[in-house]
């Protein structure tokens, strides 16, 4: 084997929220791929978040790649006079994305794990460093955000390392070969990404580190192989994502890992089918900085980017014509939650002027997110104008259905449900891992969530700091409408993340919402003067003036049953004042609900109405007295 010294392929790994996206931004700026670095930073944007959703949820959705020219102290020492390329994966930090960390693994020799100086390690911590551990990638420690007041700087470091080694133990159980010499020996670097600094030596707790990157780039150097290929072997390169340019078409994001690509190469394109097609490549991109620029050729270890091949998926291979050598395809996690997407059949659908409402314009779409987003599958109901399309979890299908409804779709959304499976004769559902840090005096009422959610607490600790970490291990759907419930109980301030856990057997029926719906009774505008009569009864989610038809969810009872109300009513004139006189000054403002709120708080009778300008609760049922005699059948049945 040959091992390329001018490269490394790292990719960076992290829970959501510990600075990922923030240190690839410093490593960018002080490489020098970018000067006007003070004009992004007073925007307050991170130039490697590119759509809207992620600068607007502040959250990595898509995993992207650039490339950092490094030519530093520590590349000059090791001989390479024209510097290093390092190619650098920026990965989702939240669970429901893990299908893009998976992917992101698959291209690269070498992860740097960032692990928050305050927070420690927390879910998806476990979930990349146990993908690295079975890949046998060396993991790079970064402990950020060294410089918060409350850093606990020694213990995080303590606590990864006891991870990595919990883990180790795991898979070594499980029968898979770990090297438990480069566990023991993994370096550790404390940075402050915001500020561009890093040491290799531990600073005070809430100290900033002294150096900028160099430490990093000099341990991802040292640490990280480079890309290691067979001399003289046939082509074969990994098509990992997947994007497109308006200019060439769809585009071909692969890791070669042997031989040499050219342009204007005829080169075997292996399907997923066990075919192979000759194509050709008829153009090849390679990355500098957040740019794609022309190549004549690229070698083993490059990651670049292909046109010319419209229908080429991930996972598939580009190999040698006379020797074709596919790589396996890539395999991520069964989903855990699914919901049904179909056609909008509310009353007001088809309003929105240009708006697509077809079923095909539907299906199309879902196909086209199929080519991308290899961990959600999308299948057939018993209704030709709706799918059931599954997901890691409730975060990647909303913002499935919000990218939808920003490109003019109207749909039709069921409340999440989870996806089960058969083992041995008996159904199993997905289990999940969730870390909750609250302050002390909101532990009893959390445990009282977790417990009616059949929650199973499996360790708890206290910092010091007034604040406690408990770990439970919970039925997926218990955690469906959790977040609403806990942030009200803990006024906002708890902080709570899950991993996917594994399958268990079933386990039992879960207390859903506990409130009611107020349910308007007839079609009309809600006026001020009925909403004022009816605030006493529950609170609104709709604000006065808005158009509602039978059967729309318009607020919530506090009384566990659904109540239907007359919104519309008016207030007759007299000849002493008007119809509105006093009312608005006594109402009460609305709750406004986002997408991901509608779909939590949606009941098991209910879906969500998504149009491009609006997002309602209905029920599935519009008809009272049909709902009325469903729920009759449905007693009758039960007893």
């Amino acid at each position: 084997m040959t091992t390329r010294s001018d490269m490394r392929n790292v990719a960076i790994v992290a829970h959501v929220d510990h600075g990922k996206t923030t240190l690839v931004d410093a490593m960018l700026w002080q490489s020098g791929a970018f000067s006007d670095r003070d004009t992004v930073e007073k925007t307050g944007e991170r130039v490697m978040d590119s759509g809207d959703l992620e600068r607007e949820k502040g959250i990595t959705i898509l995993a992207k790649n650039t490339a950092v020219k490094y030519s530093g102290p520590a590349a000059q020492a090791l001989g390479l006079t024209e510097g290093v390329t390092i190619n650098v994966i920026d990965t989702p930090g939240h669970a429901d994305f893990g299908g893009e960390v998976e992917r992101g693994l698959s291209m690269v020799d070498g992860v740097v794990l960032l692990v928050d100086a305050s927070e420690g390690p927390l879910p998806q911590t476990r979930f990349v460093l146990r993908k690295a551990l079975l890949a046998n990638l060396p993991v790079v420690l970064v402990v950020n955000k060294v410089d918060r007041p409350d850093s606990r700087i020694a213990e995080v470091v303590s606590e990864t390392q006891e991870l990595l080694l919990a883990l180790a133990q795991d898979l070594d159980n499980e029968g898979h070969e770990i090297d438990l010499d480069s566990i023991l020996d993994m370096p550790v670097i404390y940075a402050s990404a915001k500020a561009g600094k890093s040491s290799a030596n531990m600073p005070a707790d809430g100290g900033e580190p002294d150096d900028d990157l160099e430490p990093l780039f000099k341990t991802i150097l040292e640490r990280i192989p480079g890309p290691t290929y067979e001399e003289g072997a046939p082509l074969q390169a990994h098509v990992t994502n997947l994007d497109a340019s308006p200019f060439l078409g769809r585009l071909a994001l692969l890791r070669i890992h042997n031989g040499t690509l050219r342009k204007g190469q005829s080169v075997g394109w292996a399907r997923h089918d066990g075919t192979t097609r000759t194509v050709r490549v008829s153009e090849l991109l390679r990355t500098e900085g957040l740019d794609r620029m022309p190549a004549e050729e690229a070698h083993a270890g490059d990651i670049v980017a292909v046109a010319g091949i419209e229908e080429i998926t991930i996972g598939e291979s580009l190999v040698d014509l006379e020797d074709p050598r596919p790589l396996p395809l890539i395999t991520v996690d069964d989903p855990a939650i699914s919901m049904t997407i179909g056609i909008n059949t509310s009353p007001m659908a088809g309003r929105v002027k240009g708006a697509k409402v077809t079923a095909r314009q539907i299906k199309d779409r879902l196909d086209r997110e199929l080519i991308g987003n290899v961990s959600l599958k999308v299948l057939p109901t018993t209704r030709p104008d709706a799918w059931e399309v599954q997901g890691r979890g409730e975060l990647a299908l909303a913002i499935l259905v919000e990218q939808m409804r920003r490109e003019g779709f109207e749909l039709t959304v069921g409340k999440p449900q989870v996806v089960t499976k058969e083992i041995d004769g008996v159904r199993h559902e997905p289990m999940e891992r969730i870390t909750i840090d609250i302050p002390e005096e909101h532990m009893g009422v959390v445990t009282q969530l977790m417990a009616a959610r059949k929650g199973r607490m499996e360790t708890m600790s206290n910092h010091g700091t007034g604040w406690i970490r408990m770990e439970f291990v919970v039925p997926a759907r218990g955690l469906i409408g959790f977040r609403t419930s806990f942030l009200t109980e803990t006024r906002g301030t708890g902080i709570a993340a899950s991993i996917a856990e594994g399958y268990e057997p079933w386990q039992g029926s879960i207390e859903r919402r506990l409130t009611g719906s107020l349910v308007a009774d007839r079609a009309g505008q809600a006026t001020p003067y009925a909403m004022t009569q009816l605030q006493e009864r529950g609170s609104f989610i709709i604000p006065a003036g808005s158009e509602v038809y039978e059967g729309q969810v318009v607020g919530e009872n506090p009384r566990g049953e659904d109540m239907d109300v007359n919104i519309t009513r008016e207030k007759k004139q007299t000849n002493m004042r008007s119809a509105t006189a006093e009312q608005f000054e006594n109402l009460i403002p609305p709750r406004k609900l986002t997408l991901e709120e509608s779909l939590e708080f949606a009941a098991d009778d209910e879906c969500v109405e998504v149009t491009p300008d609006s997002v309602r609760i209905r029920k599935v049922i519009l008809d009272a007295q049909e709902r009325f005699k469903v729920a009759a059948r449905e007693r009758r049945a039960n007893k």
